[in-house]
């Protein structure tokens, strides 16, 4: 029971975003491609929750599609209770493996199909698993999904274009959970949604973690959903990891820089006369990435070698941290 449900182990993905092959050729340009995640090493335990945070753009959900076995990682592997995710999708026994993780995706507007009813939308896990024999066994099924997160049976008869955001997400949910998993990648549920309506989902989420004993990976941009959410916390730079710590730690002692500069944009009321270090510069471009540290063209801290060595992953106190200045005790 000590082992983590979920375990991933130096994984990357590259993209291919070379000019088309025409353009290439008269133009003498070589090919480019994008490391969208660069060796992330992370695991996460039955029924707790790990958070991923980062500017958009830094690779978060491209690991949520790995994970949950959408895209093919090109290093690395991801372990779902022992079992090697991409290989087991390649067997006789993917179906098995489906239905113990699932997905919810970002967009609510987007990931439901609109010409079919609610019913049929959260019945097709069902049907597609074989989990439920004819419509007689189906329906009470579906019912029963709906109500856990809040809607009722005859809203099973309508079209997901006359519900409002937050009810269409808790139909992805209920979509979600219909094969019981017991991991769900939570790909920024909530972002599409009003503020008030996002503090009800993610109650909702963590009602049913608790009374089901999920396992979640959430990623996100907000902070603040972060804190509501998770029990450890992950930071993304530019594809890599740069901080990982128990949220508490985390939102209380940050050690990197670039954690430290997303808290401090968070804004606070109660502490107007503390110095804030804003954000300085841009996202470098990621067809050519800086040398040594992803972040040293934006951190105070930096000196010659953030630039010409990749800092690792070390352990400081409760947490991990990629930081040169922190290991030399400058941060």
């Amino acid at each position: 029971m000590n082992e983590p449900l979920v375990a991933v182990k130096g994984l990357g993905r590259r993209f291919d975003v070379s000019a088309p092959w025409l353009k290439r050729w008269v133009e003498r340009l070589p090919r480019q491609f994008v490391q969208a995640v660069d060796g992330l090493d992370f695991s996460i335990q039955r029924g707790r929750t790990l958070a991923l945070v980062g500017e958009s753009g830094c690779g978060k959900s491209t690991v949520a599609r790995m994970v949950v076995g959408l895209m093919k990682p090109s290093l690395g592997e991801v372990r779902f209770d022992g079992q090697v995710v991409h290989q087991t999708l390649q067997t006789r026994h993917a179906q098995a493996l489906r239905r113990r993780l699932q997905m919810i995706f970002q967009d609510p507007y987007a990931s439901l199909n609109p010409r079919w009813r609610v019913h049929d939308i959260v019945a097709e896990p069902l049907r597609e698993h074989g989990l439920a024999a004819g419509s007689a066994e189906t329906a009470p099924r579906v019912d029963d999904l709906l109500a856990s997160v809040g809607l009722s049976g005859k809203d099973g008869m309508k079209f997901p274009h006359q519900f409002s955001g937050g009810q269409r997400q808790r139909i992805s949910i209920a979509r979600a959970l219909a094969t019981q998993p017991e991991f769900l990648v939570c790909d920024e549920p909530t972002s599409a949604l009003d503020v008030s309506v996002q503090a009800q989902v993610l109650n909702l989420m963590r009602d049913l973690q608790q009374s089901r004993q999920l396992t979640y990976l959430f990623i996100s941009h907000n902070l603040a959903v972060v804190h509501h959410m998770a029990d450890n916390v992950g930071v993304m730079y530019l594809g890599r990891l740069v901080e990982m710590a128990p949220k508490a730690t985390l939102f209380s002692a940050p050690l990197h820089p670039y954690t430290r500069m997303l808290l401090d944009a968070i804004p606070d009321v109660r502490s107007h006369a503390r110095v804030r270090a804003p954000v300085l510069g841009e996202v470098p471009n990621p067809v050519s990435p800086p040398a040594g540290c992803a972040f040293h063209p934006r951190c105070p801290l930096a000196q010659a070698r953030c630039r010409d060595e990749r800092p690792l992953m070390q352990w400081h106190g409760e947490g991990q941290v990629a930081c040169h200045a922190v290991a030399e005790g400058r941060g």
